[in-house]
Order: structure tokens, then sequence, then C-alpha cells
């Protein structure tokens, strides 16, 4: 693909900085978020801060390869790694405000080790892409089989494949809201998607996102103005490690538990999913597609689809195929096209 037909299918104004209507469709967005606790039940809040921690975890799937052009299989490595992190921290020290900053620190300090030799070994794409899959197994088996007893961090038994329950909630309260309800980890995790969002917005309109934005367009060009390439991706793939380690530490309070499962290929192939459904040319697509395909999953599994899994690869390969760019993208042209024959009919 050519330099101006790649940048034409990716977000022409990741570059720049937000303006008005941006900030202003955020802010009812979470407004209207902010509401949902009023009106939902018990299951709908649980449901529905699943969908925002893991859309964090797509999040920075989505920072990584629709924005560097990483294709990353090793989100879940932080994601699992943010959540245990959270909880041998916490169980072990009571201190869970401590072990929250640790979700996001310690995959952010592995996330330095692994990219470095990645970016500064100047591995190809598709070998950091296949380097990525293989590290997210070896973590996936070699947490599973620590359910012997001699598995122990501090006091705290890693009892491989069942993981470790009883992962104690943050002792804070805002005003008469206790962060340790359904409705505090709802408030919590939309907080940090919020933030996330807002945040790599921003980011990528600095000068340092900037620089990232041109690697994705001609990383030879970049390399040739004087930029090193290699620096700048291990900085996103640092940012990136970090926030899925913290998607995997609000995982961790929002079910009390962590498991192996949170490292299993599986959920690695789900986050790439998750990216590709809502588009990774644009930076609400990842949020789009996790919300949808895991609300898909349940609406299937309640109206007794018997194979749930066969029929999301049917629905993938059908957005594949309809909607290359994503959903995302796909309404954003529908829109464009729309806005100008609305103007020229109200000109007649």
């Amino acid at each position: 693909m050519s330099g101006s037909t790649f940048s034409m299918s990716f977000d022409a104004h990741a570059g720049r900085p937000p303006r008005w209507p941006w900030w202003a469709s955020v802010g009812v967005c979470v407004a209207l978020m902010l509401a949902v606790p009023l009106f939902g039940d018990t299951a709908f809040l649980l449901d529905l801060s699943l969908v925002m921690i893991l859309s964090l975890l797509a999040l920075s799937m989505g920072l990584l390869w629709g924005y560097v052009g990483i294709l990353s299989f090793g989100q879940t490595i932080f994601f699992g790694l943010g959540g245990y992190a959270y909880a041998l921290f916490s169980l072990n020290t009571d201190m869970p405000v401590a072990a929250f900053a640790l979700a996001a620190i310690v995959p952010m300090l592995f996330a330095v080790l692994l990219g470095y030799f990645m970016m500064f070994g100047r591995i190809s794409d598709i070998y950091l892409s296949v380097i990525t899959l293989v590290v997210t197994l070896i973590f996936e088996k070699g947490v599973r089989a620590t359910s012997g007893p001699e598995y122990v961090i501090g006091t705290v038994r890693l009892n491989g494949q069942n993981g470790i329950p009883g992962v104690p909630g943050l002792p804070w309260r805002i005003g008469t809201l206790d962060l340790q309800s359904i409705e505090g980890i709802f408030y919590l995790a939309l907080f940090f998607l919020a933030l996330a969002y807002v945040g790599i917005r921003l980011f990528l309109a600095s000068p340092t996102g900037r620089v990232l934005v041109g690697l994705r367009e001609n990383d030879k060009r970049m390399e040739l103005l004087g930029y090193d390439s290699r620096l700048y991706k291990l900085i996103a793939f640092v940012i990136a490690g970090g926030l899925a380690g913290l998607a995997g530490g609000l995982y961790a309070l929002w079910g009390n538990f962590v498991g192996p499962e949170m490292f299993s290929l599986n959920q690695a192939a789900m986050v790439v999913i998750w990216v590709i459904v809502g588009g990774r040319s644009i930076l609400v697509g990842p949020i789009i597609g996790t919300l949808l395909i895991q609300y898909l999953t349940t609406w299937l599994g309640t109206v007794g689809v018997g194979q749930v899994t066969l029929a999301l690869g049917f629905i993938l390969i059908l957005c594949v195929l309809l909607f290359p760019q994503g959903l995302a993208p796909a309404c954003r042209s529908l829109i464009a096209r729309l806005a100008p024959q609305r103007r020229a009919g109200a000109d007649r």
C-alpha cells in the first residue's frame, strides 16, 4: 500500500490537537455513562463494567497496532501481569492502593525489557508478532504449571489454573460511594477508560505522538529526518503495556480473582478481533468493537446458540468482507458522505 493511500485510510486528525466538538462529544458520552447506575440493575452494571475494562485493554492494542503499526499478541501478557501484580502485592502487604499502582508499573517494566530486545534488535513486524505470541504462550503455560504448594510468593499460593481468589478491593470512599461496591467498580472503570482515551488522543497530538503517526505512515522517511524509530516504537510499546496492565488491575478488582486465562491465547486473539471489528484506524474503534463483540457473545449464549465461537467466526468474516476498515471508520465515512448531501439539499 502506498503512503498516500495508507494515510487516507487512517485518522487524518490523529496528530492534531482535539477541537471543541471532540471535547463536547466525549463530555456527553461520559455524562450519559455517569447516569447509567441510576437506571441499570446489578447484572447490567457488572457486564458494562467488564466491557469498559476490556475496552481499556483493546485501546492499548488500538494504540499499538492502529497508530504505530505493531501487531502484538502480547497485550494479554501485560493484562495478566497487571492483575497478578495487584493480587499478590495487595494480599501480601494489605496495601491495595500501592498494589494498584504496581498493576501498571510491573507490566511497563516488562514491556521495557521485552520491547528493547525486539525494537533495537531490528526485528521485522511479522517476527515481532510471532515473538509476542510465543511469550504469551510461555506465560500461560508457566502460570498454569504453578499448582503445587511450593509455588508461593510471600504468603500467597499461585494455585496454577485455579488462580488466586479473594483479591481485595480498593478501600476508598468518595463521599457516599464505596469503590469496593458494584457502582464503585463501574465508576472506577469509566474513569480510567475515559482518562486513557483522552490521554492517548492528547499524546498523539504531542510532538512524540506526531512522530509515531509519521512512523506509521512511512518509517523510512522519518528515519531519514533523524528520528530513531526504535526508540519511539519502544515508547509506544511501554505505554500500551501500562494501559493493558491497568486493565488487568481493574479486572482483578472487578472479579476479586485472577487466573491464568488472563494470559491465554484465546484472550489475545479476542483483543485482535475487537480491534478489527471496531476499526484500528480510529481511536474509538477498539471500544466499539469490544462493546459489540462482548454483548453479542452474551446474547448468543442467552438465545441458546450452542457454538458461540463458530457464530462469532462467521460474524467476524462478514465484518471483514463488508467493512474491511472496521465498523467505526465505515460509520464515519457514511456520515461524511451524507453531510454534503444534506447541505446541498438545504441550499436548493
